[in-house]
């Protein structure tokens, strides 16, 4: 890999407007993303991870929602300042995503071969019948058996794992610099997750393309990813190389995350283990207040968390954390 960063967001903040005030969903995040790297982006619901890639997509709602500052660096041009038709050229080829619900992501009324083709069409100039030739292709290359055939079927007529396989097709029609793929096996079983987590390793190895996998799952996070970082409420909290992360995490939230992991292990039939559970909520947006996010659910809070938010610190060579408990007033 480079060591010039491919995608950086630096200090990055987004706000929605609610009924109950100013919502921070994104409060000063900052990281980068290098080529050819698969970097994680892991949390609870609601802290801020899908927020994050429409950011970077320049799909963030407006109103109610507004970029209230920092940038977006893809190859030192900010996106976030580019006009709007400079983004829908970016969008879907320098950078595609692949959504969490197909179903819904997917145009009921289209075949997937014309909403694959639509794309390679708009950002790459083929004719209708040579775009139709790439959809099989994509197809193809997705796994998807007699593509040919599938190219003419709608949406409906495909099952949940291949609506799936159709959005990453449609995600690496234009071969994309930057992959993002949120939470991209919501509502698969198992065996379908694991077929589509090969296929994104695959094709990332094939093609080169840099990913970003947003995802809930530390299990997942281990098995995929080169670098992790970890949201809680609209703020990174810790990141570092995932063997780092997993072997020793600092943040609290982290060490939660990752003991709520089952362990499936063999033991007497009557003897189980109790299931982990980090206690208590995501706090609302609107009233964070001063001290750290995470505070009122650690049970190793001290009362300088909960009184002044810590910053994102390097506690080593390349592992950062936003915790009082880890030495911060001496980095700072």
């Amino acid at each position: 890999m480079d060591d010039v960063p491919l995608l950086e967001l630096r200090d990055v903040r987004v706000e929605f407007l609610t009924r109950d005030g100013i919502a921070r969903v994104l409060d000063g995040i900052n990281f980068s993303l290098m080529p050819g790297e698969t970097l994680g982006i892991v949390g609870e619901s609601g802290c801020g991870k899908s927020m994050t890639a429409l950011t970077i997509m320049g799909l963030v709602p407006t109103p109610p929602g507004r970029i209230a500052g920092g940038q977006v660096l893809l190859d030192g041009e900010d996106l976030l300042r580019a006009a709007p038709e400079r983004i829908r050229r970016v969008r879907g080829n320098d950078i595609s995503m692949v959504f969490q619900e197909p179903m819904t992501s997917l145009n009921p009324v289209f075949t997937v071969g014309e909403q694959i083709a639509e794309t390679v069409r708009l950002h790459q100039g083929l004719s209708r019948e040579d775009a139709k030739q790439h959809a099989i292709d994509m197809l193809n290359a997705v796994g998807i058996p007699v593509p040919e055939r599938r190219v003419n079927e709608y949406p409906h007529q495909l099952s949940g794992g291949m609506r799936q396989r159709v959005m990453i097709a449609i995600g690496l029609a234009c071969n994309p610099r930057v992959l993002i793929a949120d939470e991209p096996t919501t509502a698969l079983d198992v065996t379908v997750q694991a077929q589509i987590f090969d296929l994104l390793v695959d094709l990332k190895q094939r093609t080169g393309t840099a990913m970003i996998l947003i995802t809930h799952d530390m299990g997942v996070i281990a098995e995929m990813t080169d670098r992790v970082i970890v949201m809680y409420a609209g703020r990174v909290v810790e990141q570092g190389p995932v063997e780092l992360i997993l072997s020793r995490p600092l943040h609290p939230y982290t060490q939660g995350l990752i003991e709520c992991v089952p362990h499936l292990e063999a033991k007497p039939k009557l003897v189980r283990e109790p299931l982990m559970e980090i206690p208590g909520v995501v706090p609302p947006l609107t009233d964070l207040g001063s001290g750290c996010a995470f505070a009122p659910r650690c049970a190793h809070a001290l009362d300088q968390c909960r009184e002044v938010a810590p910053n994102l610190v390097a506690l080593s060579a390349d592992h950062h954390a936003a915790c009082w408990l880890h030495g911060q007033e001496q980095a700072q």
